[in-house]
């Protein structure tokens, strides 16, 4: 028999999940009304780019007529009278009918942004309609309550930035001393990623340097200014200054063209003059929604889990405490890197410990904006998880996992199998199902932030991998 974990153990691998990335505008966007066409039933001459949306000369009374019983997200185009230089777009949201000047000059406009269709139009505003009168506390604080040395953009990049700084850096005397002197202080802000390790208290001495001060040691003295421009971004994608979603389908933000920062237009003009053109040869993998970015190298699994797990299935199946023993946070880092760097061409063989290509599997999953397993799963899979008998979890579980996006299970499915292979070499690494997914559940799931006790995800997850033949098949 395999031990289990013991209590001081499974506190150990249990970390909070890093908010990097905030989700409930994304969340929102999911819940917003979609786009319903009220077809005109009648024949009639209409301009070419408009299809059965268009109803002619018809009144706002008469629209409202056609509005009937006819559910939020529901819109047709029409025009008020023929003298009029513009079309009206109606469409239902809120249970209330609302009128809009629309244009056409190639594409489709309201205002300033411009959509090849009109179902990329209505969708955007409905998304944007929704998220103001659901989230205006989030909209109106995220931008005031960021901070550029806390931004996902510095967190996920920490050392590239020094990296780069330091060939261009014209840094003071105070400034190096400084550097030298919280250089233990600095390191532990590198890589927060060992649960166990803790920043060194500062002395009343050191009090003096704050955010902006620890900014500058680990960015250096940068003033080139970004080169934002609005950008139309492919996916789903967060803010790198505040962290929160880029709502919408169209222009929802600014890129910077040197560096590839991404931000909302508000949280491009807060963003200090630190950019750094180089940095954009390095922007890798890491942090990057998974379905966005095995789109963009048109993969069916993200290459860091592909490499991490056939390195690990080589040489650590017999590691003792395999993913629930820590690698060194800077040999972590630096595999991040080179995987950053250097694509599939990184070489995982150079890091003779293989907890550290186990810690950097971890992280990669953990830093991933949404979750293996979504929020939107997450009560359904607990609920079914009470079902009477095994049989029924397995089927209801089945069932389930249809709801996620292919990116999402193919990766999970690819994960789950994995692990069953290492739970079956138990008898030699001490890591049984149950103490696999007590370590895997902060990072394969979503967990509210108010849960404290994970038993029943834990146990969700140990069905997945018990039985993982019956759930995804043979590997």
């Amino acid at each position: 028999m395999v031990n289990q974990m013991t209590d001081g153990e499974v506190r150990a691998t249990m970390p909070a999940r890093r908010h990097l990335w905030k989700l409930e505008l994304y969340k929102l966007q999911l819940e917003a009304p979609t786009p319903k066409i009220i077809p005109c039933q009648k024949e009639i001459d209409r301009p070419v780019y408009f299809g059965s949306e268009y109803h002619g000369i018809i009144s706002h009374k008469e629209a409202a007529v056609l509005f009937e019983n006819e559910p939020n997200g529901s819109y047709l185009v029409r025009k008020g009278f023929d003298s009029n230089n513009f079309f009206t777009m109606s469409w239902c949201f809120n249970g209330e009918i609302h009128h809009f000047k629309l244009f056409y000059d190639g594409r489709y406009y309201v205002k300033d942004k411009r959509y090849e269709t009109m179902h990329e139009l209505i969708a955007d505003g409905l998304v944007t309609r929704y998220i103001q009168s659901h989230a205006a506390h989030i909209t109106e604080l995220m931008h005031e309550k960021a901070a550029y040395q806390e931004s996902p953009y510095v967190t996920l990049n920490r050392r590239k930035l020094r990296a780069l700084s330091n060939k261009n850096k014209t840094m003071n005397a105070s400034i190096e001393d400084l550097t030298n002197k919280n250089l233990t202080f600095v390191e532990s802000c590198d890589f927060p990623q060992n649960t166990n390790a803790r920043p060194p208290t500062m002395s009343t001495s050191d009090s003096v340097i704050n955010n902006d001060t620890i900014s500058n040691i680990l960015i250096g003295k940068y003033t080139k200014e970004h080169s934002f421009k609005v950008h139309t971004f492919k996916g789903l994608n967060w803010c790198e200054f505040c962290a929160n979603f880029l709502w919408g389908f169209t222009a929802q933000g600014m890129k910077c063209e040197d560096c590839g920062f991404i931000a909302h237009t508000k949280c491009s003009k807060l963003v200090p003059s630190h950019c750094m053109p180089d940095l954009k040869k390095l922007r890798g993998v890491f942090g990057i929604d998974l379905t966005t970015l095995l789109n963009a190298h048109s993969s069916t699994l993200p290459f860091v889990v592909k490499k991490c797990v056939k390195e690990i299935e080589a040489r650590g199946m017999e590691q003792e405490g395999i993913y629930r023993i820590s690698g060194f946070a800077d040999e972590i880092e630096a595999l991040k890197m080179a995987l950053d760097r250097d694509g599939e061409a990184a070489n995982l063989s150079e890091y003779s410990n293989i907890n550290v290509i186990a810690g950097c599997l971890k992280l990669y999953l953990r830093l991933l904006p949404i979750p293996l397993l979504t929020d939107q799963l997450h009560q359904k899979l607990i609920d079914a998880s009470y079902l009477k008998t095994l049989s029924d979890q397995i089927s209801s579980f089945r069932e389930i996992l249809t709801d996620l996006p292919p990116a999402h299970y193919n990766t999970l499915q690819y994960m789950i199998q994995h692990l069953h292979r290492v739970s079956l070499q138990a008898h030699v690494n001490k890591m049984n199902a149950h103490n696999l997914c007590t370590v895997f559940v902060p990072t394969l799931m979503a967990i509210p932030p108010q849960s404290t006790d994970l038993t029943q995800e834990i146990h969700v997850l140990e069905i997945f991998v018990t039985n993982s033949a019956k759930i995804f098949g043979t590997s």
